[in-house]
């Protein structure tokens, strides 16, 4: 008999599998900061997955949320931010040399007790641009547009602005090849395709979704469906990419799911832990 390893790795030994480090490496060192993300591009990730937001002064900023977020922010003298003070730290009624003022690396994290703590800051999406040419690395690069419809002139600017300054940097910095957009508003995915028809995209799925049911609010065809992981089955997955569409889960963080999202044959995987995935495979 055929030991079980071995034909998990023979049967998915010709699958190039996409390895996306999620805001760097969340697991192992502040999220969406540039020590997160040369720390990624060292372990040998193929993608780094970052969001970004923007700033009062237009500059486009990388942070999962478009405010202070308390559980991982501190002001510059240490004072701990309160919760639900969303609006009062909201990054685009705040210009970025005062975000820069932040400190989002030394604060213990509790659902990563292991990342590594240190002084760092909410980067701009030129200075990650930057350190993958300093790196002189061929690491692509999957960013998230954070926005919702309640965010449009509040936390965010308008969709069609908002597109426009982030599709402005990433041509700026001659990264456009190198790029996929992704977000889970549909509204921001149809202003991409109507200002850049040729950038590749990503429907991000959330878990109380449905792929069937979000796609249909889209009139084009991604190249990229993004779903929470534990909505896909081995048999969604041959389905959608029998369609055209390439599988990206997040996030999967835990081996067996890797090893499972792996013997589906999705065509990558987000992960908080890419050195567990670059492990396995």
């Amino acid at each position: 008999m055929v030991p079980l390893l071995v034909l998990f790795i023979s049967c998915n030994a010709n699958k190039q599998i996409d390895i996306q480090g999620h805001r760097g490496c969340r697991g192992l060192l502040p999220e969406n900061s540039l020590p997160a993300f040369e720390k990624a591009i060292e372990l040998g990730v193929h993608t780094l997955e970052l969001d970004i937001v923007i700033s009062k002064d237009h500059q486009v900023v990388v942070s999962h949320e478009p405010y202070l977020n308390p559980t991982i922010c501190v002001a510059s003298n240490g004072d701990v931010l309160p919760n639900n003070s969303e609006e009062h730290y909201n990054l685009y009624a705040l210009n970025y040399a005062d975000i820069k003022q932040f400190d989002c690396g030394l604060k213990f994290h509790p659902l990563y007790p292991q990342q590594q703590k240190l002084e760092t800051y909410k980067p701009l999406l030129s200075e990650v641009f930057d350190l993958v040419k300093q790196k002189h690395s061929d690491v692509k690069l999957n960013i998230e547009i954070k926005s919702e419809p309640s965010y449009y002139g509040i936390f965010t600017p308008e969709p069609k602005t908002y597109v426009s300054l982030v599709l402005d940097e990433i041509e700026k910095h001659d990264m456009y090849s190198r790029v996929n957009l992704q977000s889970f508003d549909v509204t921001i995915l149809k202003e991409i395709k109507h200002q850049s028809p040729n950038m590749a995209l990503a429907l991000l799925i959330d878990e109380n979704e449905t792929i069937e049911e979000k796609l249909k609010l889209l009139s084009f065809q991604p190249e990229i469906i993004s779903p929470y992981y534990k909505l896909l089955s081995a048999n969604l997955v041959k389905e959608y990419q029998e369609q055209g569409y390439q599988i990206i889960p997040w996030t999967v963080n835990e081996k067996a799911d890797m090893k499972q999202m792996i013997s589906w044959q999705v065509d990558g995987i987000i992960t908080d832990y890419p050195d567990r995935l670059i492990k396995i495979l």
